[in-house]
C-alpha cells in the first residue's frame, strides 16, 4: 500500500476497470487498479472470445484480460491483487479499505462486475456468520484445528482452500462440476490436509447454534453428509457485486449502481462502469467503452474542465 493520494482508484480488474485504467493513466492521472483476482471475473471464465474488435483470432477471456492489463500497466497504471472490504466515499478524498490497508483517491471508479449471487443453498443465509462465510482471509483463524469445506470450482475457490489449509486441520474442496477450473499441477492441490471432491452439489447447511454438517448429492443423486465446522461458499452468479459499498452509493431495486450517461453515480467523484451498473447488453466491448467514459469523466472532475479531453497523444 502507498501513502500517496491517487487521482483515480479503480475497484475491479475486468474489461471495464482495465479500460478505465488505460484511459486514466494515459491522461497522466496517478492510477491504481485494485483487483480481487485476475481470474475471478465473468470474462476470465470465458473459454473463447472471437468477436472483440481488433482481435482477428479467437482467444480465451483470460488471454484478453492479460492484454488489457499489460496495456494499462504500460501506460503507467499500478495493479494490485487485493480484496476490497469497504469504502469511505463522503469526503473530498475517498478511501478504499482492503485486507492489507487503505488506498486514498480523488476519484473512485467502481467496476466490480456482476458475479455476485443470492444465497441459494438451504441454510446458507441462516448460518451466515455462524459457520458460513465468503472470505477465507477474514475468517480462517476462527477454524484453527477444525474441519471446514470450500464450495466451488474456480481458481478463487482453490486459492481460498489453500488459505484455510494453513489454519484448519482438514479442508474439503467440494466442486459442483467434475473438473476444477485450474490445472492439475496447481500447487494448492498438493497440500496434505486438502481433500478434493468433484461432481458434488451441496444441498443444505445444517447445525444448531453453529454449523455442524452439510448434505451433498452426487451426479447419480446419491445423498451424503459431511461433518464440518465451517462452510466457505464460492459459487458465482449474476448479481452486481456491491456488498462492500454500504449505503453510500444509490442503487436500483435490483442492486445495480445507478449512473448517468457519463458513468457518474450519486456521489460526486465516484463513477461506475460495466456489469455492476446492469447494462442491458453484457458484452466485453460495452464494458470496455463504459470504462473509457468513466475515466474521461474522472479526469474532467479532477481538473474541473467544462469539456472532456479525448486525445492525449503527443
Amino acid at each position: 500500500m502507498s501513502d500517496a493520494v491517487y487521482d483515480v482508484v479503480i475497484i475491479g480488474g475486468g474489461p471495464a476497470g482495465l479500460s478505465a485504467a488505460q484511459y486514466a493513466a494515459r491522461s497522466n492521472l496517478k492510477t491504481i487498479v485494485i483487483d480481487k483476482s485476475p481470474t475471478a471475473g465473468a470474462l476470465a471464465f470465458s473459454s473463447k472470445i472471437e468477436n472483440y474488435p481488433g482481435t482477428p483470432e479467437p482467444l480465451s477471456g483470460k488471454e484478453l484480460l492479460d492484454i488489457f492489463r499489460k496495456q494499462a500497466v504500460a501506460f503507467g497504471a499500478q495493479y494490485v491483487e487485493q480484496q476490497v472490504v469497504s469504502v469511505s466515499l463522503d469526503g473530498e478524498i475517498k478511501e478504499v479499505h482492503t485486507l492489507d490497508g487503505t488506498y486514498q483517491g480523488k476519484t473512485i471508479i467502481i467496476a466490480t462486475g456482476a458475479m455476485g449471487r443470492k444465497q441459494t443453498i438451504k441454510g446458507e443465509g441462516e448460518f451466515l456468520g455462524r459457520g458460513v462465510s465468503y472470505c477465507a482471509i477474514c475468517d480462517a483463524a476462527f477454524y484453527k484445528g477444525k474441519t471446514v469445506c470450500v464450495v466451488g470450482d474456480s481458481e478463487e475457490a482453490v486459492k481460498e482452500a489453500g488459505i484455510l489449509a494453513r489454519f484448519a486441520d482438514l479442508v474439503h474442496l467440494i466442486s459442483p462440476s467434475k473438473k476444477l477450473k485450474v490445472g492439475e499441477d496447481h500447487p494448492t492441490l498438493k497440500i496434505g490436509n486438502l481433500r478434493v471432491a468433484t461432481g458434488y452439489s451441496v444441498i443444505s447447511v445444517e447445525g444448531d447454534e453453529v454449523v455442524t454438517k452439510i448434505k451433498m448429492v452426487d451426479s447419480h443423486h446419491n445423498e451424503s453428509e459431511l461433518e464440518i465446522s465451517g462452510v466457505f461458499v464460492y459459487l458465482h452468479g449474476s448479481k452486481p457485486v456491491v456488498d462492500f459499498l454500504g449505503s453510500g452509493v444509490e442503487l436500483s431495486e435490483e442492486e445495480c449502481i445507478s449512473t448517468n450517461r457519463m458513468m457518474m453515480t450519486s456521489i460526486p467523484g465516484v463513477f461506475a462502469a460495466g456489469d455492476v451498473t446492469c447494462t442491458e447488453v453484457r458484452q466485453v466491448v460495452i464494458a470496455a467503452s463504459a470504462g473509457c467514459v468513466a475515466a474521461l469523466s474522472a479526469e474532467q472532475y479532477i481538473h474541473q474542465r467544462k469539456r472532456r479531453k479525448y486525445d492525449w497523444a503527443k
